[in-house]
């Protein structure tokens, strides 16, 4: 069984159930047990694409460009 949560930075993750620690991409390590489960997934990859979709409802979809192509914010 899966665990999806969320870091304190908003960045929606899963760990294993009884995982004790996970680490966030933002270097804060979290304790588990303490996080708020938003659901629960049998395997890992119906966990991730979970994850892939709270991602999307707090950040938008996701999309691919080149570097050339991205506006400057003014």
């Amino acid at each position: 069984m899966y665990l999806i949560f969320r870091c304190d930075c908003g960045r929606a993750m899963y760990a294993k159930e009884g995982v004790a620690t996970r680490k966030c991409v933002c270097g804060k390590t979290i304790k588990v047990k303490t996080r708020r489960i938003f659901k629960k997934a049998e395997d890992a990859e119906a966990a991730s694409e979970m994850v892939r979709e709270l991602q999307e409802e707090k950040y938008g979809g996701s999309f691919f460009t080149t570097a050339d192509n991205i506006k400057k914010k003014r």
